[in-house]
């Protein structure tokens, strides 16, 4: 039998786990929940002065991101939670941090976005 996956998101890892547990009963191949990050790193957990301090990007003091290339860098900066700058609120997924992975079996696959939808999460 085919197999098909799901990846969806959430705000809380409390709305995950609820989601997780209703799709247990559904019975699923495998299923994983993560915290996710556009940043690179665990974040820096070191203080600095920005103005005598080493920083390597706007993204390093802002977004705390663990920045080890100049690229890398000055493209972090340009996110709006570094720069201040507005998106215009078009991502949806934004707060979103809580990836759940689910691989069900074909056949299955509707119910378990029904479940997940649910409980707060978008695909």
């Amino acid at each position: 039998m085919s197999e098909k996956n799901i990846l969806a998101y959430f705000k809380s890892p409390e709305e995950a786990e609820k989601a997780k547990a209703e799709l247990e009963t559904l019975g699923t191949i495998a299923m994983q929940i993560d915290r996710i990050s556009p940043f690179p790193g665990d974040g820096v957990e070191r203080v600095m002065n920005p103005i005598t301090g080493n920083m390597s990007s706007l993204a390093d003091v802002t977004l705390g991101a663990d920045v080890t290339n100049r690229n890398a860098g000055v493209l972090l900066a340009a996110d709006v939670g570094a720069s201040g700058m507005s998106d215009g609120g078009q991502d949806d997924t934004i707060g979103r941090d809580i990836l759940l992975t689910v691989v069900v079996e074909e056949s299955k696959h509707h119910a378990a976005l029904q479940i997940v939808e649910k409980n707060g999460g978008i695909q």
